[in-house]
């Protein structure tokens, strides 16, 4: 069974920087995609950015030049950079993984608030 921590979210002011990771606890090679979603108090969850064992990357509109996702496939570990951080990015960020065999994965999330 794969399990993902996640760390790195916190409190921060408006145009502030977190970075997020996530660890996975099986080998890289095992998990086809990894991404990032996002829930805010009220709202369904959302996709923020996927990125896929190449590395191709997308990201929701809302983040586009502010958020950077990256892999470290030797880690098995997977970032989520924000810069320039709004109010409206308050949320709890959850790690997810696709498996080979489309198996999904999820963390258990990390409270990121930004405050103005």
């Amino acid at each position: 069974q794969l399990q993902l921590v996640e760390s790195g979210g916190g409190l921060v002011q408006s145009g502030g920087s977190l970075r997020l990771s996530c660890t996975a606890s099986a080998s890289s090679f095992s998990i086809s995609a990894m991404s990032w979603y996002r829930q805010a108090p009220g709202k369904e969850r959302e996709l923020v950015a996927p990125i896929t064992s190449g590395g191709s990357t997308s990201y929701v509109d809302s983040v586009k030049g502010r958020f950077t996702i990256s892999r470290d496939n030797a880690k098995n570990t997977v970032y989520l950079q924000m810069n320039s951080l709004k109010p409206e990015d308050t949320a709890v960020y959850y790690c997810h993984a696709r498996s080979w065999g489309n198996a999904d994965y999820w963390g258990q999330g990390t409270q990121v608030t930004v405050s103005s």
